[in-house]
């Protein structure tokens, strides 16, 4: 998802044929100054009401720098950059990063043209911690968490907008019938709370779905007793063939029979919780590494 903003400035744009205002950031940026592209999942976000809740939906606590991804027309930074932070923003369209740069004066020298998923975040920040805000394009959506666990060591706080579907995988327990892969990784790293939900109408152009934004808080002991790329292993190959036991999905840890037994290889993988995966995980541990 991408950002977009409505109103007039009080000086002459003529690159975007708007007026500018001599604040410190816009008040309101008129729909449709920078288009819209297909390829690159945008709808831009109209509602100020919507995007200054997922502005105040990080607890800006315990860091100083927050990177906000795929900006847009910045409607989300405008809340944003009135923190107490050091805003950074990550903008992949040529569009948008000459539209930022024009109308936010303060991000000069933050806004990053460049692609999240193949950006070395210390480049930006370091080793320093840093919080993720956004509203992503559906289409890297989850890419862009499964990169937010990679580097979970540097991202204490993360929130944004999803497809409401993605969103509620990633909140869901288990047992639901959305509980899969990246409900289980995620939550083993983070609490995740839903907060709210977003119609199609307040985007320019309208998704065919709703939207739904999720708030990530790293959990304070956020390191696993297991190993991690076994415990990453045994969740995708479980969740693989999810309508069968465990016993029948994970064959390919060729596991001892006594092992086997366990009642827990008795279960389908959506039964498990992200504890009982990191229990199965070190049940496996001995015979698989």
């Amino acid at each position: 998802m991408k950002n977009n903003k409505k109103k007039s400035y009080s000086g002459k744009d003529k690159k975007y044929g708007q007026q500018k205002n001599s604040s410190k950031f816009p008040d309101e940026i008129v729909e449709g100054s920078v288009r819209a592209k297909k390829h690159l999942g945008q709808h831009f976000l109209t509602d100020e009401t919507v995007a200054e809740k997922i502005a105040n939906s990080l607890t800006y606590s315990g860091y100083k720098n927050v990177l906000e991804i795929g900006p847009g027309m910045g409607v989300l930074t405008k809340y944003v950059i009135k923190k107490d932070v050091d805003l950074h923003v990550i903008e992949i369209d040529t569009e948008s990063v000459t539209y930022l740069n024009d109308n936010f004066p303060d991000l000069q020298g933050k806004i990053h043209e460049k692609d999240f998923l193949r950006y070395d975040i210390k480049e930006i920040f370091g080793e320093d911690a840093f919080a993720i805000i956004g509203n992503f394009p559906y289409n890297i959506s989850t890419q862009i968490v499964f990169k937010t666990l990679e580097n979970r060591h540097q991202i204490p706080e993360f929130s944004g907008m999803f497809q409401k579907e993605v969103a509620q995988r990633i909140a869901a327990p288990h047992g639901n019938k959305t509980y899969g892969i990246l409900s289980v990784l995620t939550q083993a790293f983070y609490d995740v709370t839903y907060l709210f939900t977003v119609p199609p109408g307040v985007f320019n152009p309208p998704p065919k779905v709703d939207s739904g934004v999720i708030r990530l808080s790293r959990k304070e002991n956020f390191t696993l007793p297991c190993n991690e790329a076994l415990f990453f292993r045994v969740v995708k190959t479980a969740f693989q063939q999810r309508r069968k036991t465990l016993r029948n999905s994970l064959k390919i840890f060729q596991l001892p029979d006594e092992i086997r037994e366990d009642v827990v290889f008795n279960e389908r993988p959506e039964q498990l919780s992200t504890q009982q995966f990191i229990d199965l995980t070190l049940k496996i541990q001995p015979y698989a590494i």
